[in-house]
């Protein structure tokens, strides 16, 4: 269990599920009704917006995204205490169900109450994705959303203007980084979006089926190997 954690914390990990969450992103935007899913803050302020308006439809409409994204937490963290003794890592676990989870959107029509339906289940893997990989090299990040990370490496660049200590440095460099492959997610999205429209989940999908595989690889036995 400690080398396959171990894994899903390094960099290569990361940046690949950075990536796959900018594509959510450009994905429920360009196809799902100029929608951004990853984050429920807009939800949030849309449903109080909507709640002053009386429209009762329309709370529905964000509300649902919200009460799948906590389902999504509460369900990531349950099986983090409930499947220790797996033969798989509890984290390949939730991969997996997030790669059922989009292949399913894949097959649902664009449009109307369809969008809503696709933009709540991919509400969920983000929640899945941000509650389960929530570390890098031991600095806490997000791989849906960027305003946590661009503050906390931020912070850091304040530390290493104090301090001088280059771990600062580092960190700062390593969650700007994230971010850049944030964006890089965001500027496939919409090329593979724009072309394939809502079979281009297939992509995401493929790179949680990476992420999967290279869950598998024993971090320590090759940082043995190689001294």
């Amino acid at each position: 269990m400690t080398t396959k954690r171990q894994m899903s914390e390094t960099y290569v990990v990361a940046a690949i599920l950075a990536s796959a969450g900018g594509f959510l992103d450009a994905y429920s935007y360009l196809v799902r009704g100029h929608v951004f899913a990853n984050a429920q803050t807009g939800n949030i302020v849309l449903l109080g917006m909507r709640f002053f308006e009386r429209d009762w439809l329309g709370c529905a409409k964000y509300l649902l995204p919200i009460v799948m994204f906590v389902f999504g937490v509460l369900l990531a963290d349950r099986l983090r205490l409930k499947l220790k003794d797996s033969s798989l890592h509890w984290r390949q676990h939730i991969i997996i169900i997030e790669a059922i989870t989009l292949a399913f959107v894949t097959y649902i029509p664009v449009g109307g109450k369809f969008d809503i339906i696709a933009n709540t289940l991919i509400s969920f893997v983000c929640s899945l994705q941000v509650e389960s990989f929530r570390k890098v090299h031991s600095i806490s990040f997000a791989t849906t959303m960027c305003t946590g990370n661009l503050r906390t490496a931020t912070e850091h660049i304040s530390l290493y203007i104090t301090t001088k200590d280059p771990e600062h440095l580092s960190s700062a460099l390593k969650l700007y980084g994230i971010i850049l492959f944030f964006i890089f997610g965001v500027v496939i999205g919409t090329l593979i979006c724009s072309a394939l429209g809502r079979a281009g989940l297939i992509f995401v999908i493929f790179q949680l089926i990476a992420v999967f595989v290279l869950m598998f690889i024993d971090v320590e036995k090759q940082e043995k190997d190689s001294k």
